[in-house]
């Protein structure tokens, strides 16, 4: 339990790391999400996994615009590419206990979406490097074979 925890704080300090270089960029539509997961999935049935993954886990490549950044999941949890940078120390580990801000998964909400939708969004609590705090953020995935693609958002405040 003690190394979940120790990953999940490692984690949050990663992403506030990035404060200063997502500061200048938008933080992306939910339009731009959907569209940025509709051609990662494409580009891995058109490349295959082992090219897409190595261009989704490029924080400098076509797959990351400003604060969006494609991410992939298997069903177990285990994260096979993300393209925040700060983050390429997940890849390869299984993270389906990993909690948002106010305790409930995340991992695990992404896949049941995954599983029993198909392709969906999933809310959550996460710390925005930007403005340093907990605020509400969405994730859109969509299921392609044993895996899950996805991409996330910050919700406007209200």
């Amino acid at each position: 339990m003690k190394s979940i925890w120790r990953f999940f704080a490692v984690l949050c300090a990663a992403l506030l790391l990035q404060a200063g270089a997502l500061a200048a960029n938008n933080g992306g539509s939910a339009d731009e999400a959907v569209a940025l997961v509709k051609r990662a999935v494409a580009y891995i049935k058109a490349n295959g996994t082992e090219k897409a993954y190595a261009e989704f886990s490029n924080p400098k490549g076509q797959f990351v615009e400003g604060n969006l950044y494609i991410f992939v999941y298997d069903l177990n949890g285990v994260n096979l590419a993300i393209g925040n940078g700060n983050s390429a120390r997940m890849v390869g580990k299984n993270l389906m206990d990993m909690r948002d801000a106010e305790g409930n998964y995340l991992i695990k909400g992404l896949v049941n979406v995954a599983k029993t939708k198909g392709q969906g969004w999933f809310d959550y609590k996460w710390p925005n490097p930007v403005s340093k705090a907990i605020e509400q953020k969405s994730s859109y995935v969509e299921r392609l074979d044993d895996t899950l693609v996805g991409c996330g958002i910050y919700k406007p405040l209200k």
